[in-house]
């Protein structure tokens, strides 16, 4: 019988990360899908609490060190994707001269619209998780300042600036947190998320506007 390492389907997601990679990078990929798989179906049978890494290497049909080799821990099977690596490249193809507001803006719309249906149930599975497990709460605070750094050292290759730049690291700091209330705040579930970004981001172009009642009325254009 195949083991799902080999044979899982292919989601929308990794095809767009699989783009460009060798076979080797490809079945790495595929791996970890089908831990994450694996990991998902048992925590929506069994409750996060009740599943370990040795029951989930199990469904996977692979050794928990091989799990291990992927994923330190259950709360990164949670919350890891493979968007990170596709969001990078994507940064680092936008214009030069590109304001660093507009090319993340750019970045995380297009991530979002391209693979708006798996996100969208994932999205709310872990956003589920988010709310309930205190230790995947903690981590996607670790996973923010990770992206705090990725994301500065992308801006910092772009404008010649150190990636330890004060203002590069406030800018890129106040969009982060914009994205952390998009993804992670009280909203509710139907949110249009590419709608959301939109709006946060418009806070940080404009910040005097908060609070301010809009200039036009009903019916207006």
């Amino acid at each position: 019988m195949p083991s799902p390492v080999t044979s899982a389907p292919t989601s929308p997601a990794t095809t767009v990360a699989e783009a460009g990679l060798g076979l080797r990078e490809r079945k790495k990929l595929r791996t970890r899908q089908a831990i994450r798989e694996a990991a998902r179906r048992l925590i929506d049978e069994r409750g996060y609490d009740n599943t370990t890494i040795e029951q989930i290497a199990a469904a996977a049909e692979i050794s928990p060190s091989t799990v291990f080799r992927y994923f330190p821990s259950k709360e990164h099977i949670v919350l890891t994707d493979d968007y990170a690596n596709f969001s990078m490249a994507f940064l680092r193809e936008r214009p030069a001269q590109e304001p660093p507001l507009a090319a993340l803006r750019a970045v995380v719309t297009e991530m979002v619209r391209r693979l708006s249906g798996e996100f969208s149930e994932e999205y709310r599975w872990r956003r589920a998780l988010v709310r309930q497990v205190p230790a995947i709460r903690a981590l996607v605070g670790e996973e923010q300042d990770r992206w705090i750094e990725s994301v500065s050292e992308v801006f910092a290759e772009r404008s010649g600036l150190t990636a330890d730049n004060l203002e590069l690291r406030v800018l890129v700091g106040a969009m982060t947190g914009a994205f952390h209330q998009v993804l992670w705040g009280d909203h509710p579930e139907d949110t249009d998320l590419v709608e959301m970004i939109g709006r946060a981001l418009s806070v940080l172009e404009h910040p005097a506007a908060v609070g301010r009642p809009a200039e036009n009325g009903p019916g207006d254009v």
